[in-house]
């Protein structure tokens, strides 16, 4: 497999790390901000006590009520998990919203992981991590065997997928996310569409048929799923589809994290609302948890996470026929040591492994 192959996939998932990323910190802000909102406020001065007239009778004067002690802000939320490693699994499908419910649970489905992503937040919550996994990889699924890595989605839904994962990296996942790409439009509807800057115009070959015309335009959720969906108008496919799907990215965590989301509360609790809705969560980590951690990563930038695609050793065939991707089982062995004792940016500078951003 060529360097620029191994390339297309973690740039692809990117995507989806934003989105695992940005769900658990916009959840978690919104959660600690409704203390805030929910404080009692301080109670009004009293007014003024006016000096009598000169000719009324001198009465006693009533002592002021005693000001109200100011209420303390709400305490911030503890990370319960401080002090180890978090691992998130992230999964990218095709799930459609009539069996994303079945999809979450242990049962079969024709569904398949079309991305998986590690996510690894270091123990003092300084670094993250984004491993991401060929969908075809040749791995181990609890039960089952040897498959490509994807079928663990469709063998057992979410919980199989989660093991599958563990045994390979030889970690706990903590948390898991799923996340259904046909979803997604109805938050670039709910910011009210998404501005995007459309270098490469074309004429989508999805059901709307939309053409992009070059330069800065705004996107509703349909035009901006037939954008990141869209490979077959590009003479090199994938290859401007990764690209288009980098800049919506860009576009989208923009509009997530402008001022305007995230200090105006009713906007946020929008936002939030529809990120629950939209993304089904396998549940690992409760509200409570997932707000602390957000809250530990507060002075992490998403610009500063490292993104790297786990070594293979190339494609080769399945023993029943199928084009596999071949596990690099020496750097796999130095990934999982690296995981286990929270070592991953080491692992990565001595590799001379750059990020894939």
């Amino acid at each position: 497999m060529s360097d620029t192959q191994r390339r297309v996939q973690p740039r692809l998932l990117a995507f989806l790390v934003a989105l695992g990323l940005l769900v658990p910190l916009l959840g978690g802000l919104y959660f600690w901000s409704q203390g805030s909102a929910n404080s009692p406020e301080t109670a009004p001065s009293a007014p003024p006590v006016t000096s009598p007239t000169p000719t009324a009778t001198p009465t006693p004067k009533a002592k002021a009520p005693a000001a109200k002690p100011k209420p303390k802000p709400p305490a911030p939320p503890v990370d319960r998990l401080k002090g180890r490693p978090v691992n998130i699994l992230l999964i990218g499908s095709d799930t459609r919203e009539d069996n994303s419910k079945a999809t979450a649970g242990r049962v079969a489905t024709d569904q398949r992981a079309d991305a998986l992503f590690l996510i690894h937040v270091s123990a003092d919550r300084k670094n993250v991590y984004g491993v991401s996994v060929m969908r075809d990889l040749w791995a181990e699924i609890p039960g089952y065997g040897y498959s490509k890595i994807n079928d663990g989605l469709a063998f057992g839904g979410v919980p199989l997928m989660r093991e599958t994962a563990g045994a390979l990296f030889g970690q706990r996942i903590d948390h898991s996310i799923l996340i259904d790409f046909g979803r997604f439009k109805g938050l670039v509807d709910a910011l009210g569409g998404v501005r995007v800057n459309v270098t490469t115009p074309f004429t989508s070959t999805h059901d709307g048929r939309h053409t992009f015309r070059q330069g800065v335009q705004n996107l509703n959720g349909a035009q901006a799923l037939e954008f990141v969906r869209e490979r077959y108008a590009f003479v090199d496919g994938d290859y401007q589809r990764v690209r288009n799907q980098q800049t919506f990215l860009k576009a989208l965590i923009a509009e997530l994290i402008s001022p305007k989301t995230l200090t105006n509360p009713v906007t946020l609790r929008k936002t939030v609302g529809y990120l629950s809705s939209l993304v089904p969560v396998s549940t690992g980590l409760d509200q409570s948890a997932m707000a602390g951690l957000a809250y530990s990563l507060r002075g992490v930038r998403l610009q500063d996470a490292v993104f790297l695609s786990l070594p293979t050793s190339g494609v080769g065939t399945s023993p029943d026929g199928r084009s596999i991707v071949l596990q690099d089982t020496v750097a796999l062995a130095q990934l999982r040591s690296a995981l286990a004792r929270d070592r991953v940016g080491q692992f990565i500078r001595d590799r001379g492994i750059k990020d894939l951003r």
